[in-house]
């Protein structure tokens, strides 16, 4: 990055400093809630996450730091309880996507089964086939890289690290790969959504409406009486 677009001081401090609000309010929410599920709470919560995301990319961009924390999800709050030195561990990955254009992802499938043999483009054609297809012949980072190329829209990601004991024996998860795994155990967790980013920008316009205000009282007061030809 370019010292022109580096994030200035002052934006950096203002990140920490709305860091430290959001974790003032979420405190003040947890110890004011109604409920398991109060949605001041939840609120709270995704505020702070935001800010804390904001703070550490610029902090990064400033920098070339990070924070030493992380915001976990309301889903995995569960504190860890898994070996303290791990002999093994195991990368959890969901992404989802929509299919967003349905004849992109099939022509693309349809081309790789064109040059490869072993692409066969099953299920009549349809888009079950085709992502058998592109699966088949791409790495899932490639397809997450490329997935627009693919007629696909990316949703919410999330990366798990996952502690383990000891090395599994080899076939002994491959019945149930994903249903082993204590959250508990999950060392650390990393997720992407747009909910992270749409809470910024609620929190961006606000704060644009604010300066907008403040623009319209510094200004200069419209003249009164009849305007001059």
């Amino acid at each position: 990055m370019s010292d022109a677009a580096l994030p200035t001081v002052a934006e950096v401090r203002a990140a920490a400093e709305a860091v430290k609000a959001a974790l003032d309010r979420h405190l003040a929410a947890v110890e004011s809630r109604i409920g398991d599920e109060d949605p001041a709470v939840y609120a709270a919560f995704n505020e702070l996450a935001a800010a804390a995301e904001e703070y550490d990319e610029l902090l990064y961009d400033r920098y070339d730091e990070v924070t030493p924390f992380e915001i976990p999800t309301p889903e995995t709050g569960a504190r860890y309880t898994g070996p303290a030195e791990p002999a093994a561990f195991s990368v959890l990955i969901r992404r989802d996507y929509a299919v967003v254009e349905p004849a992109r992802l099939i022509a693309q499938a349809e081309r790789v089964a064109a040059h490869d043999r072993d692409a066969e483009l099953i299920d009549d054609g349809g888009t079950g086939g085709a992502l058998g297809v592109l699966f088949g012949e791409y790495e899932p980072d490639e397809i997450a890289s490329r997935s627009k190329d693919f007629g696909l829209e990316e949703g919410d990601s999330t990366l798990w690290v996952a502690a383990l004991e000891e090395v599994a024996e080899p076939g002994d998860w491959l019945g149930s790969p994903f249903g082993q795994t204590d959250p508990q155990d999950v060392l650390h967790r990393f997720d992407v959504s747009s909910v992270f980013d749409e809470d910024a920008e609620y929190f961006e316009d606000d704060a644009d409406d604010a300066d907008d205000a403040d623009d319209a009282d510094d200004s200069p007061a419209a003249p009164s009486g009849p305007i001059p030809a």
